[in-house]
């Protein structure tokens, strides 16, 4: 089977350049996100949305941990093509020291949570928050079922997020614990069988 140009360009990258790739990106989404997140809240509106709720908090980890299982179980059920992500995942997770994971699904959940549920989804709703998480999401675009499963996940975080009275910190530990239990279960292996 022939690579894909995604694929070409990925295998050319070393894991230091992809890397600095996600911290890079991660960092223009936070700028993206103060920036505009200062024109259209003030200071008191911005602290209320990371007010700490426990019961939230747990739930979003709750939540997390049963799309990783979901996400799981269609990895072992379905053919690998349906989870080709152009080996981007792979090359990150797979030669990253076990102690950089949690930072980088911190550091990832808690921008782009600030700035797709935080500023996009309270500013214009959480369709069109869910559409443009997608749209950001170009990798899985050649990819239906992968594109369908980041609209879902997404609209799935969205509703988390308005049930929690749209508290950040629930859907921020949501996403740290699919994208950190995902890191772990890519660096150790997966446990998918051939088919």
């Amino acid at each position: 089977m022939r690579k894909s140009r995604q694929s070409e360009l990925i295998d050319q990258m070393t894991h230091r350049e992809l890397t600095v790739h996600l911290y890079l990106t991660q960092f223009i989404l936070l700028g993206i996100s103060l920036v505009i997140g200062a024109f259209i809240f003030d200071m008191a509106e911005i602290g209320q949305k990371f007010k700490f709720d426990f019961k939230w908090f747990v739930w979003g980890i709750v939540n997390g941990a049963v799309v990783v299982s979901i996400d799981i179980i269609m990895m072992n059920l379905l053919p690998e093509k349906y989870y080709d992500d152009g080996g981007i995942n792979n090359k990150i997770f797979k030669s990253m020291p076990l102690w950089q994971i949690p930072i980088v699904a911190f550091v990832i959940a808690f921008t782009e949570e600030l700035l797709f549920r935080g500023i996009v989804q309270t500013s214009v709703g959480l369709v069109a928050a869910s559409i443009i998480f997608a749209i950001i999401h170009l990798r899985y675009w050649s990819h239906w079922y992968l594109l369908v499963n980041v609209i879902l996940l997404s609209f799935w975080i969205g509703i988390v997020y308005n049930l929690a009275g749209q508290l950040l910190w629930p859907v921020i530990a949501m996403h740290f614990t699919i994208d950190f239990l995902l890191g772990i279960y890519i660096k150790f292996g997966s446990f998918r069988k051939d088919l």
